[in-house]
């Protein structure tokens, strides 16, 4: 029994003694294997594409104040020179899917004299409509139109595009096309191979105009029969984009 004991420790001293080498064996951590796990080298650009399109559409806001001794008379007087307005837009050939109420407020208008209190002198009624206009070349009448017909407020034009999707698909290629000039640029001036686009992101787009100032000046010798004129102009649509690509080594 002292024999076999002595045999079964030198065989448990030999399994622990070989162990730690066989633990060292499977190790992943060789230099070979460390290196191959690096990341590897990417470049980070960003580039954009612009197409400028003519509108096909404008917005304006305008509105009819009114003033009077009572709030329902000043109310009174501003719906009638409201309704005259709307027909008037039929008649320029506006929808009226593209007619809305904007705004629409009373208020009471005191004067002020010093060392007094404040006296109610009457109230002020405002009636704001925002109007979409399809045809570009109706601008101007249309304006002219409502102002005939009692708008004594335009507060601004904006011009847009139907429908921008065929721009921002253009300018996303001319993007696209500017990012990979620039990475095989950058690649070249590296000495190194480019890899392929390891992501791609996109920003901008088309974003409508706010609304600007416009002006309605009769002059001395212009021709009342003559409208108003209004130039479209350019818009300009613009695509952001950033991309990740892979290089070589």
């Amino acid at each position: 029994m002292t024999r076999t004991f002595k045999a079964l420790m030198a065989a448990t001293a030999l399994t622990f003694v070989a162990a730690p080498a066989a633990f060292a064996q499977s190790s992943p951590t060789t230099p070979m294997q460390v290196h191959a796990m690096a990341a590897q080298p990417a470049l980070n650009l960003s580039a954009y594409g612009e197409v400028k399109v003519a509108p096909d559409m404008a917005t304006i806001t305008f509105g009819v104040q009114t003033e009077a001794p009572t709030a329902q008379a000043a109310m009174a007087d501003n719906a009638t020179r409201m309704t005259q307005v709307f027909t008037a837009l039929r008649r320029a050939g506006i929808a009226e899917r593209d007619i809305q109420t904007s705004g629409l407020n009373l208020s009471a208008q005191y004067d002020y004299v010093q060392d007094q209190p404040p006296r109610l002198r009457g109230y002020q009624a405002s009636n704001q409509v925002t109007v979409i206009i399809n045809d570009l070349t109706k601008v101007g009448t249309t304006a002219d139109a409502v102002v005939a017909a009692g708008v004594n407020q335009i507060n601004g034009i904006s011009f847009g595009l139907k429908d921008p999707k065929a721009a921002e698909d253009q300018a996303r290629v001319l993007a696209v096309r500017a990012l990979q000039d620039k990475a095989r640029l950058y690649a070249q001036a590296l000495g190194v191979e480019l890899g392929s686009v390891r992501s791609l992101n996109e920003g901008g787009g088309y974003t409508p105009q706010p609304p600007v100032p416009m002006l309605m000046v009769r002059s001395a010798g212009y021709a009342e029969d003559a409208s108003t004129p209004v130039a479209g102009g350019q818009l300009s649509v613009r695509i952001d984009i950033t991309g990740t690509y892979d290089l070589g080594r």
